[in-house]
């Protein structure tokens, strides 16, 4: 692995050269004029770690402001990846992360399914051809659909804090900025390399959002997870490799579902769980979503498996592996839709507070379909948040679940087995529950059907997620539950108007 140690002098005069012939006073962050992101930029890497901590902060308060990005954020990333890329400064880690909220937003927003770019570029510019009077015409009807009063005023002042010039210069400024760290990620996919592991955690979760590069990075990322001796490092190396690859890629990652380190299989099975769900027809890894990936994260949803890394966090959603493979169970749900909703709704009963937001998303997304309804789909192109490929429900930052917006009845949650309702919106103990053919057993532990060949023996309620996985095998998909219900209209795209003030 790498490092060079330097004079920090030097260094600092190397790292930020030409900061000073910018005019960022010229140029706008989120509190106005970026006069102050210079020495903002010198602190980040200064002697003081008060002062670096005060720098890290109010970066995060103005160049990227709640997920929104501005003129000066593509500005500050050059200067951002030097700092990351001198091995002899304090806060580099620091700095990649930085990159990567730059580049993206909140990752959550993207996972599980990665950044669609691609769909994003096309998107901002659709947006940027259409007619502004059309866009507000369209509005104005999104408006008149409301069902009821609230949603009405709900909609109106969406209507009334939008303005298409801004939001084009808003959508331009975090495609810039995008663009801006994808021009930095080839030379910093050396750090994959250094000596620091949280600086190769967080740059195997940079790199896991550029798919332009993955020709040049995938090998990369792939070398760093067969190598890689942290747990937490190697399962950030295995997610971005499943964000990044394709079909081929599935064979490289199924070993690492034997590793014995629980982080790692929690990693491989994130993965392949998005390999066999992404693309179509002989793109789609199907094999990839064999039945271990779905006990991996079942076990990991409810708890079963004691899956926390020691010491260093994987980046990946905030650190929280069980929201993570909430939703990647939900790429499992055409071929294991009573499975994974099992195990979700299993683990949000052990789950509060922030935590519980992706946990019940995905809940939501099994039970429901993935599409609330959204604003017009004139301004969803230029969305606050890049076009994800499969971003399910919980979009927003830490997910803001309305339940009047999902489709059906919001009662079908609170009733756990409504009458004639689907069976996969039961309890888990009634989903479970054997189907008696012939008198009970009056032995407790034996299982109360008398299925020909069974290998798992005691009451399926109470079998472990493995067990009951192990037992269910592979079967044929039950139906595709991953088909929501879309307002007329439009397709809707994954994410709203940017909505700035």
């Amino acid at each position: 692995m790498t490092s060079h140690p330097t004079d920090p002098t030097d260094l600092t005069d190397e790292v930020f050269a030409g900061l000073d012939a910018i005019d960022w006073a010229a140029m706008e962050h989120a509190y106005g004029a970026a006069g102050d992101v210079p020495d903002l930029l010198r602190d980040l890497c200064g002697e003081d770690p008060q002062g670096r901590r005060k720098a890290l902060h109010a970066l995060y308060g103005n160049i990227f402001h709640q997920g929104s990005r501005y003129q000066a954020s593509a500005f500050a990333v050059p200067f951002l990846a030097r700092i990351a890329s001198a091995a002899g400064l304090p806060g580099r880690a620091e700095a990649v992360q930085l990159l990567a909220a730059l580049a993206i937003g909140y990752d959550e927003a993207h996972l599980p399914g990665g950044v669609a770019v691609g769909a994003w570029r096309r998107g901002i510019e659709e947006f940027r051809a259409q007619d502004p009077a059309a866009v507000i015409a369209e509005y104005d009807a999104w408006v008149a659909e409301a069902t009821d009063e609230r949603e009405r005023r709900v909609r109106e002042f969406r209507r009334s804090t939008f303005d298409f010039d801004r939001q084009v210069a808003a959508a331009g400024a975090e495609l810039a900025a995008y663009d801006a760290v994808r021009r930095e990620a080839p030379a910093l996919a050396a750090l994959l390399a250094d000596t620091d592991p949280a600086v190769r955690a967080a740059t195997a979760h940079l790199l896991a959002w550029f798919p332009e590069e993955a020709s040049a990075t995938l090998p990369q990322v792939l070398y760093l997870a067969d190598r890689e001796t942290v747990p937490a490092v190697a399962a950030t190396a295995l997610v971005a490799a499943g964000l990044l690859g394709d079909a081929a890629t599935a064979d490289r990652l199924r070993p690492f579902l034997a590793a014995p380190d629980p982080v790692v299989r929690w990693g491989a099975a994130v993965a392949l769980a998005r390999l066999g769900a992404a693309g179509s027809g002989p793109a789609r890894a199907e094999s990839a979503v064999e039945v271990a990936v779905l006990a991996e994260l079942a076990a990991v949803e409810t708890g079963e498996s004691e899956c926390e890394p020691d010491g260093l966090a994987v980046p990946f959603q905030d650190g929280d592996l069980r929201g993570l493979a909430a939703l990647a169970l939900t790429q499992l749900a055409d071929r294991y839709p009573a499975e994974a909703l099992d195990a979700v709704t299993t683990g949000l009963a052990s789950v509060a507070g922030p935590a519980a937001f992706p946990v019940a998303a995905a809940a939501l997304r099994l039970a429901f379909g993935p599409q609330p309804p959204l604003p017009p789909a004139a301004v969803r192109g230029a969305g606050r948040r890049p076009a994800a490929a499969d971003p399910g429900p919980g979009h927003a930052r830490r997910g803001h679940l309305a339940l009047g917006q999902l489709p059906g009845d919001p009662a079908r949650l609170r009733d756990p087995a409504p009458p004639g309702g689907a069976p996969h919106l039961r309890r888990p103990a009634a989903r479970l529950r054997p189907t008696v053919r012939g008198s009970v057993p009056s032995r407790p532990g034996v299982d109360a059907t008398d299925t020909p060949g069974g290998a798992i023996r005691g009451p399926a309620a109470l079998r472990s997620p493995r067990q009951r996985i192990a037992g269910a095998a592979v079967r044929a998909p039950t139906g595709d539950l991953r088909a929501g219900r879309s307002p007329p209209g439009r397709s809707p795209g994954p994410h709203g108007p940017i909505l700035r003030g």
